[in-house]
């Protein structure tokens, strides 16, 4: 993303529309805040934002697809050796090549150049340079006098950007006028990407075919169309995958358009060795193909087999009965088998046990039964948090307690309670009980004094007796205070919610 900071701010944010910016990784102000961008140190005093990288790379190591880390930028040349004069350049999506800087331009990552094309120029950005170019050249396997690296021209102008923009704007159209166009001459194939060259005199678009596709007259259509050059250039469905970008089962980005840049052939034995299910769903990735990812681990597994006996129609010889394979622990090293009338009882065997049972059935030795290798099991304990609940709310059905207790007589009390709460402590010790009042439970104190207050809000129908003698008086009714009463009241507890007592009258 280095490259924004060169051109001026309506191109960068024309580049993060195309996709040359939207890979960013925790570097997004590495070439936003500073005035040289990506991290280059002009001056020594200057402050860079984001990664802050010296070396003009990027230390988190994902801006853009199929990003470099350069980590020879640091070290020291010998002494009379020139710095490797080829760059490596990047163009849409995954598109790189070679070109010699012939002119000695100060190039750095990100800077966007004018290079050679055929025919006219095209505009890139640069992705490495130095001693690890040489090393990527090595590995593709390319010339360094080959005449396939091109020169670089210049950095690019204001113009040459302005006009690559509006090459860009073009790509989206052109691909889907393409695709009624393929349709229209009846060609069995799918135009997945159109890439305009940074002068607009070029276009190459890029197709997938199951077979051969005879497609002169599409040229001669596109180019009367659209009035350029055009290239037709066939790619297979993992190369496809690689340009558009997608996201992985895992949920990650696609490999082969990160960081994958070989594709090597992936079979269906590499899923036996790893006892994974054959199942096509599951093994293909977004390409229709196998996964890349079969091959990651599959050498560890064939390091891990090699002391395993062979499972091909693999049967062991018991008094018992005919104990048959049916799968492998490779990394526990346990092999699961069962008996012929009796494949629903598994039975793991270590590998060692049955290197033994099958040398003892060479001999013609027989031995009693399968011995069940252990397995350690561990029990599901009940996690215990390590901290306190201090909201106080333990259990989801706190509030039904309460209306429980509640029940008729919250009704009957909703005027003597009024808007006073009620205490805690009481309201968990009220325990109504159905059943039979008690009976001999002494005189009503509040009988023997005279008559009750008037109450408001007084429910019809005969009062309940209260099954817990008390000397107490109810307390006033706030709606009733400032009238005559018969007699003083005392305060009490709580005698809201009738419950049977065998405590003994207080004094």
């Amino acid at each position: 993303m280095g490259f924004i900071s060169r051109v001026a701010t309506p191109t960068s944010r024309f580049l993060l529309s195309l996709g040359f910016g939207d890979k960013i990784m925790g570097c997004s102000g590495c070439s936003t805040s500073s005035t040289s961008g990506r991290g280059h140190y002009n001056d020594p005093a200057e402050k860079v934002s984001g990664c802050g990288s010296p070396t003009g790379t990027c230390n988190t190591g994902g801006c853009n697809k199929l990003n470099v880390f350069d980590w020879l930028t640091n070290m020291e040349l010998p002494e009379n050796q020139v710095e490797f004069d080829i760059i490596e350049v990047r163009f849409k999506n995954s598109r790189k090549e070679f070109f010699k800087n012939v002119n000695k331009l100060p190039l750095l990552v990100g800077d966007v150049i004018a290079v050679e094309a055929s025919p006219g120029h095209d505009i890139g950005i640069v992705s490495a340079t130095g001693e690890l170019v040489r090393l990527q050249m090595k590995k593709k396997r390319v010339n360094e006098n080959s005449d396939e690296v091109k020169k670089v021209y210049r950095k690019a102008k204001q113009s040459d950007v302005d006009k690559w923009q509006e090459a860009q704007k073009l790509e989206t159209a052109t691909m889907y006028k393409a695709r009624t166009f393929a349709l229209h001459h009846g060609l069995q194939m799918k135009i997945s990407d159109v890439e305009y060259q940074g002068d607009k005199t070029k276009a190459i678009f890029y197709y997938t075919a199951d077979s051969r596709v005879d497609f002169r007259q599409l040229i001669k259509t596109l180019a009367d169309e659209f009035k350029v050059r055009v290239e037709m250039r066939q790619i297979g469905a993992r190369q496809e995958a690689a340009r558009l970008g997608a996201i992985g089962s895992c949920g990650r980005e696609l490999c082969c358009s990160t960081w994958l840049s070989d594709f090597r052939s992936v079979s269906t034995s590499a899923a036996r060795y790893q006892q994974l299910s054959l199942n096509p769903l599951k093994l293909a990735g977004q390409c229709g193909k196998l996964k890349c990812c079969l091959n990651y681990e599959l050498d560890s597994y064939l390091d891990a087999i090699k002391d395993f006996p062979n499972t091909d129609h693999l049967k062991l010889k018991t008094k018992k009965g005919l104990a048959v394979h049916q799968k492998t622990d490779i990394f526990k090293r346990l092999m699961w088998f069962t008996y012929e009338g009796e494949f629903d009882n598994f039975i793991p065997v270590s590998v060692d046990d049955v290197k033994e049972i099958i040398s003892m059935n060479k001999e013609g030795n027989l031995p009693e039964e399968l011995k069940a290798k252990m397995t350690e099991s561990v029990a599901a304990k009940e996690h215990i948090p390590d901290y306190e609940n201090v909201v106080g709310q333990d259990s989801i059905t706190r509030f039904d307690r309460s209306k429980k207790q509640g029940g008729r007589n919250n009704n009957r009390n909703q005027g003597n309670r009024g808007n006073k709460p009620k205490p805690q402590n009481q309201q968990k010790s009220a325990n109504p009980v159905a059943g039979p009042k008690p009976q001999n439970q002494g005189p009503n104190p509040a009988n023997a004094d005279g008559p009750k207050p008037a109450q408001q809000n007084k429910p019809q129908g005969p009062r309940p007796q209260h099954n817990k003698p008390n000397n107490n008086q109810q307390k006033p009714n706030p709606n009733t205070q400032g009238k005559p009463h018969g007699h003083q009241h005392r305060k009490k507890p709580n005698n809201n919610n009738p419950r049977p007592n065998n405590d003994k009258p207080q004094s």
